[in-house]
């Protein structure tokens, strides 16, 4: 990606396309009613804990208190299209390596907070910034909550690990903000390392064939059916939107069916 850690490209240029982007918010949400599943219970690596608030965003030590929608394991959680091509992936990868799923179901409540609080320090740190480009930019590493793939459970932020399951280093934490990694959240950030642009390669050339996309500012975050997926892949529509967590998510281990395309096609 050429485009710079630190300021976005207007709308119409060669920037990547954000998820304030008019472009995908206008997108429709055709629902399919995919459920909710734990993707620990079919076989998937997948933190024990949810990811604090990132240090990044200066939210308070009380920010981590429950928030309404959260339910524990909710980080567990992803639609069963997803954990479909999770499974899937997870094949695809060399022998040596697993995928480690650090967040998948983000409760809206969580979005906001985060979402308003990287807003506002971007505001701190750039007086006189115009709406637009306040909306562009907290939404390289946030989200709008209207348009979040995480709040759909459409979304996983996922890392590769070793067969002993600790995470290997793909150039910078998950996370880890524009402004934390010099840019090196950036799918294609320059002057990574070797090691790291080649394992982020390996967990795109897993990924990609079993049908997510890749989120450009941040490479460890992908999804499938929503918004953005739709953007990417040209569909006119998505099938995943907004969902609350349940009580008890489904045991979907014997109905996983990799590859069956919501809708078809």
């Amino acid at each position: 990606m050429s485009a710079s850690p630190s300021d976005v490209a207007p709308t119409g240029s060669t920037g990547p396309v954000l998820l304030a982007d008019p472009r995908v918010s206008a997108i429709p949400v055709v629902e399919d009613g995919s459920p909710l599943v734990d993707l620990a219970g079919v076989g998937l690596r997948v933190s024990s804990q949810p990811p604090p608030p990132p240090p990044g965003l200066g939210l308070p030590p009380t920010s981590t208190d429950p928030v309404p929608g959260a339910r524990p394991g909710s980080h567990r959680l992803v639609r069963r299209t997803l954990a479909e091509r999770l499974a899937e992936a997870e094949t695809l990868l060399p022998d040596a390596l697993r995928l480690l799923v650090v967040e998948g179901l983000r409760p809206v409540g969580t979005q906001r907070m985060i979402h308003a609080a990287y807003r506002a320090r971007l505001a701190t740190e750039r007086p006189g910034i115009a709406t637009h480009a306040l909306d562009r930019l907290t939404s390289r590493f946030v989200a709008p909550p209207a348009t979040a793939p995480h709040v759909s459970g459409a979304a996983v932020d996922v890392t590769l690990a070793d067969g002993d399951g600790r995470p290997l280093d793909l150039g910078c934490p998950v996370d880890a903000t524009p402004e934390e990694s010099g840019g090196a959240c950036y799918f294609d950030a320059p002057g990574l390392d070797d090691e790291a642009r080649h394992l982020r390669r390996v967990l795109a050339c897993a990924l990609v064939p079993a049908g997510l996309v890749n989120y450009p500012t941040e490479w460890w975050h992908w999804s499938f059916g929503d918004r953005y997926w739709a953007h990417v892949t040209g569909s006119p529509f998505a099938v995943h939107g907004p969902v609350a967590a349940p009580d008890h998510a489904s045991d979907a281990a014997a109905t996983l069916s990799p590859r069956a395309r919501p809708g078809g096609g």
